[in-house]
C-alpha cells in the first residue's frame, strides 16, 4: 500500500521519535480505547514540525482531557507511513498534507479528514514555507527557478505542485524543472552546497537557511492560495463509523487547540521546544503558520487542480466525501 501514497510534505525536521502515550494500556481502537476513569487513549500518527504543536499544546491545556481523550503522540518521518498506519487501525487518527489527502482518496482509500491542520500565513514573502536559495544566488524570482534542481521532502506532492504554480505565475516554463527528494532538515546544506539550486522548504529548515544568508525567491504555498489549506487531520472511515461520538470530540478539542495557538505565538514556541530540536537561537525568527478552525475548501479545489494538471491523480478526488 505503501506504494500507492505520497507522502506528507508538511516536513521531516528529524527528530527522535515522540510519545506522549498513556501506561495505562488501552489502545484508542474501535472498542473506544477505554481506561481507567472514563479516558479514552487514542493513538495520533504526526511529524515532529510547527504544524502540529497545536496537538501537543491542547494536550497540555487539557482541551482533550476535558472530552476524556488523551492523545498518544507518535512521531513518523512523514505521511507514507501515517496514511496506511491509520487506514490499518495503528493510528485512530493522523496528520497530512492535503495533497496527499486528495492523492489517497483518487484511490478510493477509506479514509475523511475529521478538521483543518495547518494554513498559509496568507502573506506573499512572509510565509512559513518558502522556495529558498543559497546566499549570493544568481537566482531571484520563481522564473529563474526553469531547468534548475529543486529540493523537495517528497516527489510529486504539494511542494513539486506548488513550486511549478510559482514558476507558472512568474511567467516561466516548470516543466524542465528536475525535484530531487530530501528530508526537510537536510536542504540548508544542500543549499549552501550548491548540491541543489532551491528548495522547497518549511520551518524550521527555511529559518535555518535565513540564519546562513539564503533569501527566498516566492511563497509557493500563497502562490496556490493565500489561504491554502496545506494539511488537516484525518480517520479512516471504519473508525469514524464505529466511534462517531469520540471523532467528534477529538474535532472539537483539535478545532479549541487551533484556535489557542493561533492567538497564542509565544506558547506555541515554547511547546515547540519539548518536540523537535530547533536550536533556541532560531525560535524567534520561526514563521508561525496560521491555525484556522475550519478548512478553505475554495484553497483545496484549487491544489486538487493543479494536481490533476500536474498528473498526481487518475481520477480526479471527491472533495465531498473527503471534507469534513
Amino acid at each position: 500500500m505503501r506504494r500507492l501514497l505520497i507522502g506528507l510534505a508538511a516536513g521531516t525536521f528529524l527528530v527522535a521519535a515522540t510519545s506522549c502515550g498513556s501506561s495505562d494500556g488501552s489502545d484508542g481502537s474501535g472498542d473506544g480505547g477505554k481506561a481507567s476513569g472514563g479516558t479514552t487513549t487514542v493513538k495520533v500518527g504526526v511529524i515532529p514540525i510547527i504544524d502540529v504543536a497545536p496537538l501537543y499544546l491542547g494536550q497540555k491545556k487539557g482541551f482533550y482531557a476535558e472530552r476524556g481523550i488523551k492523545l498518544s503522540l507518535t512521531a513518523a518521518q512523514g505521511g507514507a507511513a501515517i496514511v496506511p498506519g491509520v487506514v490499518s487501525g495503528q493510528f485512530q487518527f493522523g496528520f497530512s498534507n492535503t495533497t496527499s489527502l486528495l492523492v489517497a482518496q483518487s484511490k478510493d482509500l477509506p479514509i475523511e479528514a475529521v478538521v483543518n491542520g495547518v494554513a498559509s500565513t496568507g502573506k506573499e514573502g512572509a510565509d512559513f514555507a518558502a522556495i529558498a536559495v543559497r546566499k549570493g544566488s544568481p537566482l531571484k524570482s520563481a522564473k529563474d527557478l526553469e531547468g534548475k534542481k529543486v529540493a523537495v521532502n517528497t516527489l510529486s506532492n504539494i511542494c513539486d505542485t506548488s513550486v511549478n504554480e510559482s514558476v507558472r505565475k512568474d511567467g516561466g516554463d516548470p516543466s524542465g524543472l528536475k525535484f530531487v527528494e530530501m528530508p526537510f532538515d537536510l536542504m540548508p546544506a544542500a543549499v549552501a552546497k550548491g548540491q541543489v539550486d532551491a528548495a522547497c522548504v518549511v520551518e524550521p529548515a527555511l529559518a535555518t537557511i535565513k540564519a546562513a544568508g539564503g533569501t527566498t525567491i516566492a511563497s509557493n504555498f500563497y502562490d496556490v492560495s493565500p489561504d491554502l489549506t496545506v494539511a488537516m487531520y484525518f480517520t479512516s472511515r471504519e473508525y469514524a463509523g464505529k466511534n462517531p461520538e469520540l471523532v467528534k470530540k477529538f474535532r472539537e478539542a483539535t478545532a479549541e487547540s487551533l484556535e489557542y495557538a493561533d492567538s497564542h505565538p509565544d506558547e506555541v514556541r515554547e511547546i515547540i521546544t519539548t518536540y523537535t530540536k530547533i536550536p533556541a537561537t532560531l525560535l524567534e525568527k520561526l514563521v508561525l503558520p496560521r491555525w484556522p478552525a475550519e478548512p478553505d475548501r475554495a484553497s483545496i479545489e484549487r491544489l486538487a487542480e493543479l494536481g490533476q494538471q500536474d498528473g498526481l491523480f487518475k481520477k480526479t478526488p471527491d472533495l465531498d466525501k473527503l471534507l469534513p
